[in-house]
């Protein structure tokens, strides 16, 4: 059951980035992620107050809250990197974030297997192919430095990501749904002081500088319920991903739960039709061989 759950949270997480990064094309990512996390939590609110989870043991709150700030910062991150950059190389170098509760474990004095040494060499070695052909030179500098900004960002939501899944998986050991509410609504908060800190500084440009309001110019109320269904869907991955590492164990579901840069990749290349480069194949192959390794590495031990 935690296999088809983080399976599951893998699908979700594919679907509402790739949606989210195909909208950041359009609207700007700070925009798209504080609207999709506050609709997310109302529905979230329902959800809690239907089941009575309100009054769990508060021993979630740290951590899901943890959560709820490095979350969107690291959604915000990515799906900038996805409007600037291929979609199929820049998950797959988010993906690389499962290496950092390795990392975490590694502080924290334990002592990695030759296998997880392998796991980790891998997953460096494929962002490195990922990211190369991003990297060189294609006809100006122009794209290029677009192309560089893409890898910058996605290697940021990577560590973000990497945090997310580490408190998520604490948080959760308390109460699911409550870890989903505390995230949410600590993210909705998140954004909103990210957004007036961004209306702050454009307030203090000259006469004729870009206006706060234009980052809400092109949002439609069409986008609404495309936004609302980014927003629940990376919730109940969150959800479905925090039960299954009650149920399994971290390493496995992790590794599990991360393979979500599949989904992207999918329908990257059947939505846009998105084509990778040899090299750039070998590299998503290479960064997810060696996810899968950590993880059944760290499942075995």
């Amino acid at each position: 059951m935690a296999a088809i759950l983080a399976l599951l949270s893998s699908a979700l997480w594919g679907s509402a980035d790739f949606a989210g990064g195909l909208v950041s094309r359009r609207l700007r990512a700070t925009v798209v992620v504080a609207v999709s996390q506050s609709l997310a939590l109302v529905v979230i609110v329902v959800w809690v107050l239907w089941l009575g989870a309100e009054h769990a043991p508060h021993g979630y709150l740290p951590w899901a809250a943890a959560a709820g700030v490095v979350g969107p910062l690291a959604l915000v991150a990515f799906y900038a990197a996805l409007a600037s950059g291929t979609m199929g190389v820049v998950a797959p170098i988010a993906a690389a974030g499962v290496v950092v509760p390795v990392m975490i474990g590694l502080v924290g004095g334990d002592r990695p297997s030759p296998e997880q040494d392998l796991g980790i060499a891998l997953a460096i070695l494929g962002v490195v192919l990922a990211s190369g052909p991003e990297l060189r030179p294609a006809g100006g500098e122009a794209p290029e430095a677009a192309r560089v900004r893409a890898v910058a960002l996605a290697l940021v939501a990577a560590v973000g990501f990497g945090l997310v899944l580490w408190f998520v998986a604490r948080a959760g050991r308390t109460s699911v749904p409550m870890t989903l509410l505390t995230q949410r609504g600590v993210s909705a908060a998140t954004m909103g002081l990210v957004l007036l800190l961004a209306a702050a500084r454009r307030s203090a440009r000259p006469p004729g500088g870009e206006r706060f309001e234009t980052a809400y110019a092109r949002l439609r109320w069409s986008d609404l319920p495309v936004l609302a269904a980014i927003g629940i869907a990376d919730a109940a991955a969150n959800g479905t991903f925090a039960k299954a590492s009650t149920e399994g164990l971290l390493a496995v579901v992790s590794v599990l739960g991360s393979l979500y840069p599949v989904a992207t990749a999918v329908l990257a290349r059947v939505v846009l039709g998105e084509r990778l480069m040899r090299v750039q194949i070998a590299g998503v192959s290479v960064a997810l061989s060696g996810i899968v390794v950590i993880g059944l590495a760290g499942g075995a031990g």
